[in-house]
């Protein structure tokens, strides 16, 4: 059992390690101008090696949000409904300054969502990921047409919501003062949804 518990330790070691050598070389020169191979050189392993933990050039940098795929089935039944438990957990990410709600003024995060952002194919393959999150949420809200569009319409709140921080911080605005905003259009747009979709 530990014996597989460090194996599985040093495989995310071996994904962080990677991923954070390739996003610091796509930062300094540019996604499209670094390749796959320089990144396997640099984290000296093989390109085939490489391949088995990053099945595509994008999952190099969105390996940082992958664990986050599944947050919204995982916190749903939380309670004391679906919609009050995610708009619970997306206003405590605001208080932690968590990366995923876009409300975070660190260096080094602005200058990976403006990789992200500013990346055509870093966008598209994030899209993928956002679909499979809202497959993994209207599974959680229990399947079926209803579920898939409450599911739907919460993944895109949740999008549009951590944008529009991080769009205004890399603007130039302070942290406090986009938080104060953050938190009422958190309250307001969960309230929508609460009031709106067809789950409860």
């Amino acid at each position: 059992m530990s014996e597989i518990g460090l194996r599985e330790r040093k495989k995310r070691r071996m994904y962080r390690t990677v991923s954070d050598l390739a996003i610091r070389m796509f930062q300094e020169r540019g996604f499209e101008a670094v390749s796959v191979a320089e990144v396997a050189a640099a984290a000296e392993i093989s390109k085939p090696t490489l391949f088995r933990y990053f099945p595509a050039k994008e999952d190099l940098v969105l390996y940082r949000i992958a664990d986050h795929e599944e947050e919204p089935a995982r916190v749903v039944w939380e309670g004391p409904t679906p919609i009050e438990a995610l708009k619970r957990h997306f206003l405590e990410g605001l208080e932690r300054r968590d990366p995923v709600t876009g409300l975070n003024d660190d260096l080094e995060v602005l200058s990976f969502h403006a990789l992200l952002y500013g990346t055509p194919s870093l966008v598209a393959r994030l899209h993928s990921h956002l679909e499979r999150s809202e497959e993994a949420l209207a599974e959680a809200l229990g399947g079926g047409l209803d579920a898939r569009l409450a599911a739907g319409q919460i993944i895109a709140v949740r999008r549009i919501l951590a944008q529009e921080n991080w769009r205004r911080i890399a603007a130039g605005e302070r942290l406090d003062a986009v938080r104060e905003d953050a938190v009422a259009a958190a309250e307001r747009a969960f309230g929508v949804l609460e009031h709106s979709l067809p789950v409860s």
